[in-house]
């Protein structure tokens, strides 16, 4: 399928789905708050299963956005009922979720300079779309297809293997930001008692294509950095989507406009004049075919070169470049940082912020996600929990289900057993 049958601006998105923005008021997010929004698993999630309000949920900062633009920053509340009752009365377009305080966030106004300060927090990824603007054909800016939604795909099963393998991370969510990437929020203890410090440690070994679009080699890595763990699985990973993805649905060598990208990264003056020219002289040879005699041309040079000049890692370190994750390590590395919370309605296509199972990174489709005027004519006919929301709301149960249970908690189960 050819990308001009399936590529959707977002703005023709959000008016072909739900009718235009417009279905976006305080009146129909409120019928969404209170008929659909998993209250109950959300607080179980932020209050890390206790029976009781812990100060993971009473010291945890709350941001609220309401009547297009104000913004509310450091709501705290008692308990979950109280936190629903302030969403009830607000219907917020947007919901924030920060850190956790030494002291409640409502309070900090009132208390001495130091004394209010971040704690602990998940850690927290952000891949957005627009980071890969030189690199897909397809779209840019706020606007994702089909053929461009699957770098998410793979940025999810890259940054998950190394969450899980390297760093021991269980307790993952995936989440749709209702527009053009993914959030992922990892629940674990350890990860939330990470400092700014710790968190830049795994977001600086996560990070790997470094510099700005002026810059054409992003990835050049040592034979040591090579043979690390983290770097042959991922490469593993990107091989198996790699032509499908670069060569066929984004065509990244079609026109010379474009392969002059790809070829700048080249470090042999004469193997690019060369590819330059041949291509010039038979535009019409596929991105596949290129990409192979490129590839072939470079492994002789190498070899007669003596894998000088980063030859010999050249198609390793571009595969790795142009597919590799691309993370807002800013969204990562503060404590402080605030990120919106799964379940919001975006308020630029009215798509709801879902979980994505973690087995259906392949299959997760953004654009059969509901959106906020399709929940509301469901309702009509249909039950809450009848509704398409409900698929994504049972993934978050089952993420809020494996949460490890507290140890007061684990304790006065035990004692009821005989």
């Amino acid at each position: 399928m050819a990308a001009d049958e399936i590529k959707m601006d977002v703005d023709e998105a959000t008016a072909v789905a739900v009718g235009g923005v417009e279905e976006i008021s305080t009146e129909t997010l409120a019928q969404y708050y209170q008929r659909l929004f998993p209250f109950s698993l959300y607080y179980q999630w932020l209050n890390y299963r206790s029976s009781e309000p812990t100060q993971a949920f009473t010291h945890r900062e709350f941001s609220f956005t309401i009547n297009d633009g104000i913004y509310l920053r450091y709501q705290s509340f008692k308990d979950g009922d109280a936190l629903q009752r302030e969403v009830h009365k607000l219907a917020p377009s947007k919901i924030d979720i920060g850190a956790v305080f030494t002291a409640q966030p409502r309070t900090a106004k009132s208390l001495q300079p130091g004394a209010f300060k971040p704690v602990s927090k998940e850690l927290v990824f952000d891949v957005d779309m627009t980071d890969y603007d030189e690199i897909r054909t397809c779209c840019q800016g706020g606007n994702i297809c089909k053929l461009c939604w699957r770098f998410m795909v793979v940025a999810m099963h890259v940054v998950d293997r190394a969450l899980r393998e390297d760093f021991g991370f269980t307790q993952l969510m995936w989440v749709y930001s209702g527009r053009r990437g993914v959030h992922c929020w990892v629940s674990d203890e350890r990860a939330r008692r990470l400092d700014d410090a710790g968190r830049r440690a795994v977001a600086g070994y996560l990070g790997l294509v470094r510099g700005g679009a002026d810059q054409s080699r992003k990835v050049n890595l040592s034979q040591r950095q090579s043979k690390h763990p983290h770097i042959i699985r991922s490469a593993e990973i990107i091989e198996e989507y790699f032509e499908s993805i670069l060569l066929v649905d984004q065509e990244i060598l079609l026109t010379r406009e474009r392969w002059t990208k790809v070829l700048a990264a080249l470090p042999d003056e004469d193997l690019r004049k060369t590819l330059d020219a041949k291509w010039s002289s038979k535009p019409d040879i596929s991105s596949v075919d290129k990409w192979s005699e490129m590839i072939d041309l470079v492994d002789k040079r190498a070899i007669r070169a003596k894998s000088k000049f980063g030859l010999a890692n050249f198609e390793r370190d571009m595969m790795l470049q142009l597919t590799y994750p691309r993370l807002d390590e800013n969204v990562t590395t503060h404590l402080n940082h605030l990120l919106k919370s799964p379940f919001c309605i975006h308020p630029k296509t009215g798509r709801v912020c879902t979980p994505i199972a973690h087995d259906k990174f392949d299959s997760f489709d953004p654009f059969q996600v509901p959106t906020l005027g399709q929940l509301l004519r469901e309702l009509n006919d249909h039950a809450p929990d009848a509704t398409s929301l409900a698929e994504y709301t049972a993934t978050f149960s089952e993420f809020v289900a494996a949460l490890p249970a507290p140890p007061q908690d684990a304790k006065s189960s035990q004692s009821l057993e005989f």
